[in-house]
C-alpha cells in the first residue's frame, strides 16, 4: 500500500522535528553536564592568605572552623535591578577580620595599614576588594565572612567549599565571592 505524497512529506517533517527536539536534550544535557564538570573544577577546598602578613596560611574548611564560628542570617533579597530575590540564607564561617589577625598584619612603616587593601580572589579569577579600614574600623568588617556552610549544610560545588560574603553591603553580589581561593593583602605604592 503506498501512501500519498502529502502524507509523506508528513512524516519527513515529523521525524525533522522529533530530530531536532532530540538534538536539542542531547545539547541541553551535555551543557547541563558541563555546567557541572565546570563548577567542579573551580570548587576550592583550601584557602591561601598571603601577601603583607607575618604568618602565611594555606587553610582548609577544617582549619577555617577553628577559628571563632559565627552563624549569621544574611535577610537581604535585593537583586541588581532591585527585585525581590531569595529567601533569607543562613551561614556559618568566619570574619575575614579573625582570619587576618591570625595571620598577623605587617606595617613596615607608619600608616602602611591605611594604604593596606584586602582582595579576595575566586578559582574563576573574579575578585573583591575591602580597605583595611573598611574591615578594622567600620560596622562592614563585622558582617565579611569567609563561610563554609550555608543552611546548615557544606557549601555545595555552585559555591565551592570556602566562599566569602559581605553581609553588611546594600547589595548582597558585587562581594560574594564563590569558590574562595586566596586572601591576598597588598600595599597601595606612594
Amino acid at each position: 500500500m503506498s501512501s500519498s505524497p502529502l502524507a509523506d512529506r508528513f512524516r519527513q517533517g515529523y521525524l525533522l522535528r522529533l530530530s531536532a527536539a532530540a538534538a536539542f536534550a542531547i545539547l541541553a544535557t551535555a551543557s547541563v553536564h558541563a555546567a557541572e564538570e565546570l563548577d567542579a573544577s573551580r570548587v576550592t577546598t583550601t584557602l591561601a592568605v598571603r601577601g603583607n602578613v607575618a604568618k602565611p596560611m594555606n587553610l582548609s574548611v577544617a582549619d577555617l572552623a577553628k577559628l571563632p564560628v559565627l552563624r549569621v542570617d544574611d535577610t537581604r533579597v535585593v537583586r541588581a535591578g532591585g527585585g525581590a530575590g531569595e529567601t533569607a540564607r543562613h551561614f556559618a564561617g568566619c570574619l575575614l577580620r579573625d582570619l587576618l589577625n591570625a595571620a598577623q598584619l605587617t606595617e613596615g612603616g607608619r600608616h602602611d595599614l591605611r594604604r593596606t587593601i584586602i582582595v579576595a580572589t575566586a578559582s574563576d579569577g573574579y575578585k573583591a576588594a575591602f580597605s583595611w579600614a573598611e574591615l578594622f574600623n567600620t560596622t562592614i568588617g563585622d558582617g565579611v565572612l569567609i563561610v563554609y556552610e550555608r543552611d546548615g549544610a557544606p557549601l555545595g560545588n555552585e559555591e565551592g567549599r570556602i566562599a566569602l560574603v559581605s553581609l553588611k553591603d546594600t547589595r548582597p553580589g558585587p562581594r560574594h565571592v564563590k569558590w574562595l581561593s586566596a586572601i591576598d593583602v597588598v600595599r597601595v605604592p606612594d
